[in-house]
């Protein structure tokens, strides 16, 4: 087998709404062959999971029910997955083309671990074949390593989760789990545990434990007595002045490195020193606060969690030494080496010897029944400590002093170390003390605590976010269609911008945000889409959306608040990407219709067959659109109480069931030339439309349609009118034969004596190529061709090959001239023209070709 083709399609897609990849596989031959006739095939399939141990009576019963050979090779995909950590469930495939490839589409959650899952598959596949054998415990242990290595991090992953569930769009900007959550101005990031409203001078405060002492005295937090110290001699004076026990600790490290309890004598102070030395040479002398050591966990205005620390141990029985004992608590299987364990197993290194000793043990000694005896005497949790989530306990005054130190260290997410006796009363009463403040608090110890279930703390750290209600989208507007689309996006994005928003639009010129153009080309594709909505000034979204896009990669998004279909007609760019038929395309382009909001609205048009069936897959609500007020889909879905947008006595009209609102006259629409241009007419129906739907007000409906003029700077190449020479020139950008019949039907109500076509053939299927001629031969009588060149897969000339084939015989054409170069076909055009004609420029380089003719002009008129 043969893998042809891999795509990420990384949002909603022509198969789901989860991602997945898509896998194009030549089954070289052996398409049509049920896996039931390979002698051995799945046998050898379910021996490999038997040598894993990878849950194989679920696998083996999967495997015999699947009789394609890409069915098991889909099958497989997803479960290699699964048993690797990722939670995935779709999978689809289609049966081999005539070409023999088949394909595949099965859902990932880390796009690196779907490919290599794929690339394992289809090796156990080839192994179980061939008759070869295959490690594949091994394979999977590889894999499951991966998943831990590229997944979202333990910190970000519960906040992601709650996203999730609240409808809340985020997206991954790095491998080290830089999460952007929401769209555009709406934004927010995450990262580790600092979101991008936590202050970095909080930050360097808090790594100064000194100086938050200090901060934290001044606002009446109860802190341990201590000072900074010099040299061990100044250590051992200092813990004579606040009294034994004491901590010795780094001021400016984090996370519990090189701190000792309780020490009561001078050689221990000495080790100690040295210990906290390898990490810092800015020591300090704390009092030792006696009591149990509890993390609080803060979010905003709120303490979300709090977890008291239990340091290693274990209890006597009498009959087993402790080293037997610490045996038994390292068996439990949720403790392990690293921290893709829950918990820590319990160390017996140097340290823990020195602890024992201090009790009086050593390994070998058997504790009398019911004795605590220590291994580590702080509670970090990779020293083994546990943690016992003890949130509902805390007393409202222990939560008011927590909450006093997170605001005058300044953070906005913290963790909070305090010893305590008794978590349910106040500090003051028990000489309880807050000992750190700490930036980037670990989240598992709440998620994961020794008995209890963890705290919903992802959800609340999201809340101090995005408050509920809040889901941190923008208005976003998909434009996607066969023609028009372009047009559209404009309009749209023109009136959100005269109403004060601040707009990014995608679209095949380029993309804009307030105006400025930041990228140039065809931008209608995903990667621009995403790129319109990180920049965190738009406040509006306006999306067009291409059928390669999606196909390509799915859709940036995964919900619009409004959704455009400008038609499909004859389709285009047929017989590419496996899209061979106008109901495969209707296919493509629904998929934006299918993540409507269910409060959101589908602009469809009612006079084209295919996209008015999209309205069925809408979740939210459908306005219809079209020329025709009295068509029968928007009468009966008026009839129904529904909303269409139509012309009626020359006007825009907004009809919510049998009520009509004359919005504008098409005579003040600039862009419709008094109506008379047709296809300008509807895109400009399905722009009120989506207006309308997201709560535009008329008056900036009416005026947005009236200031947009439709000239070369605000729609380029898209039926740009000039007077010349006595002769009417449009420039425009016709790249199919449905767009060229939507011009001769304009030019039917435009005054001319002869018509006049620049044009070269458009990329297309032959046939397609060869429709342009026959309706360019139908409708023109004098044609200029500039030669095509640099086209994918074709000579150059070749497209005007098949365009003159259709041309020949037409019975309106009558004069047929080939030029090499576009502006040398361009400036004979204007150089011939006569009064009276009507010229229509086909562009292909539209800005360089509009720049040649507003040059052309300047110097000859």
């Amino acid at each position: 087998m043969i893998v042809r083709k891999v795509l990420a399609l990384r949002g909603p897609n022509l198969w789901t709404r989860v991602p997945v990849l898509e896998a194009w596989l030549d089954l070289a031959g052996r398409q049509g062959r049920q896996t039931g006739e390979i002698p051995g095939f799945l046998d050898r399939l379910i021996r490999s999971f038997a040598s894993a141990d990878s849950g194989l009576d679920e696998v083996t019963e999967r495997l015999k029910q699947e009789r394609d050979l890409e069915g098991v090779v889909a099958l497989l995909i997803l479960e290699l997955q699964r048993r690797s950590g990722s939670d995935v469930a779709f999978l689809a495939w289609r049966p081999p083309a005539e070409d023999g490839v088949a394909r595949l589409a099965v859902q990932y959650q880390e796009e690196e671990v779907g490919r290599a899952a794929l690339a394992l598959a289809l090796s156990l596949v080839g192994s179980a074949l061939d008759d070869r054998p295959f490690d594949l415990r091994t394979e999977l242990e590889r894999l499951r390593t991966l998943t831990q290595q590229v997944r979202i991090g333990p910190n970000s992953a519960p906040i992601a989760a709650a996203a999730r569930a609240r409808g809340i769009p985020f997206r991954r900007l790095n491998t080290d789990s830089l999460i952007q959550f929401g769209h555009g101005v709406r934004q927010r990031r995450f990262q580790i545990a600092f979101t991008d409203r936590t202050s970095a001078i909080a930050e360097s405060i808090s790594n100064d434990k000194d100086l938050t002492k200090e901060m934290l005295r001044a606002v009446g937090v109860p802190v341990p007595q201590g000072r900074p110290v010099s040299d061990v001699e100044d250590a051992w004076a200092a813990a004579l002045e606040v009294g034994l026990p004491v901590v010795i600790k780094p001021c400016d490290a984090d996370h519990g490195d090189g701190i000792t309890l309780n020490l009561n004598t001078r050689e221990q102070l000495t080790a100690a020193y040295a210990a906290a030395l390898e990490v810092s040479s800015n020591i300090m002398v704390e009092r030792f606060a006696p009591g149990a050591h509890h993390r609080m966990l803060v979010a905003g205005d709120r303490v979300i969690a709090a977890a008291r620390r239990d340091s290693a141990q274990v209890i006597g029985d009498g009959i087993h030494s402790i080293a037997e004992l610490v045996e038994e608590v390292n068996r439990d299987p949720r403790r392990g080496d690293d921290a893709s364990s829950p918990l820590r197993k319990f160390p017996l290194d140097p340290i823990a010897l020195g602890v024992l000793a201090d009790q009086g043990f050593q390994l070998d000694s058997i504790p009398p029944p019911g004795a605590r005896v220590f291994i580590r005497r702080n509670s970090h949790l990779r020293d083994g400590g546990n943690n016992v989530d003890v949130t509902d306990q805390v007393h409202p005054e222990v939560a008011a002093r927590v909450l006093d130190a997170t605001r005058v260290i300044g953070l906005d997410l913290a963790g909070l170390d305090v010893v305590a006796e008794d978590i349910g009363r106040p500090l003051e009463e028990q000489g309880g003390v807050i000992l750190e403040v700490n930036a980037s608090p670990w989240l598992r110890q709440h998620l994961r605590p020794w008995h209890d279930p963890p705290q919903p703390i992802g959800e609340a750290i999201l809340t101090s976010l995005y408050p509920e209600g809040d889901d941190g989208r923008i208005p976003l507007i998909a434009v996607t269609g066969t023609s028009g689309k372009t047009t559209t996006t404009r309009l749209i994005a023109h009136l959100f911008a005269e109403a004060g928003r601040v707009v990014g639009m995608s679209t095949t010129d380029g993309i804009y945000v307030a105006d400025r153009r930041i990228e140039t080309g065809d931008c209608s594709g995903p990667q621009s889409a995403r790129t319109v909505l990180l920049n965190p000034l738009v406040e509006v979204a306006v999306l067009e959306t291409a059928q390669g896009g999606i196909l390509r990669e799915g859709l940036a998004f995964d919900r619009s608040h409004v959704t455009v279909v400008t038609n499909l007609g004859e389709g285009d760019h047929l017989e590419l990407r496996g899209i061979d038929t106008l109901e495969e395309l209707a296919r493509v382009k629904r998929t934006t219709v299918e993540v409507v909001a269910a409060e959101g609205a589908a602009v469809l048009k009612a006079d084209d067959p295919l996209v008015a069936a999209m309205a069925d897959h809408c979740p939210g609500e459908v306005i219809w659109f079209a020329r025709d007020a009295e068509h029968p889909v928007i009468v009966r879905h008026r009839n129904e109480g529904g909303r269409a947008v139509f012309v009626r006595d020359g006007a825009i009209v907004l009809a919510r069931g049998l009520e009509e609102e004359s919005l504008v006259l098409l005579a003040d629409v600039p862009i419709t030339h008094q109506g008379r241009v047709g296809f300008q007419v509807e895109n400009v129906l399905a722009t009120a439309g989506a207006a309308w739907s997201i709560g535009l007000s008329r008056e900036s409906i009416r005026s947005g349609l009236a200031s947009f003029a439709g000239d070369p700077i605000q729609m380029p190449a898209r039926f740009n009118l000039f007077e010349v020479k006595g002769a009417t020139v449009v420039i425009d950008f016709p790249h199919n034969a449905m767009a060229l019949e939507a011009l001769i039907d304009t030019a039917e109500s435009l005054p001319h004596t002869r018509r006049v076509l620049v044009f070269a053939g458009c990329n297309r299927r032959d046939l397609d190529v060869v429709r342009q001629g026959e309706v360019i031969g139908d409708g023109f009588d004098r044609v200029i061709l500039y030669e095509d060149k640099g086209n994918q897969d074709r000579q150059d000339g070749e497209l005007n090959i098949l365009l003159k084939q259709g041309l020949r015989g037409r019975p309106r054409i009558k004069e047929l001239v080939e030029v090499a170069d576009e502006n040398l076909a361009i400036e004979q055009a204007l150089r011939e023209l006569e009064p009276g004609d009507l010229l229509i420029i086909g562009v292909e380089a539209i800005e360089r070709s509009l720049e040649y003719v507003q040059q052309w002009m300047e110097i000859n008129l």
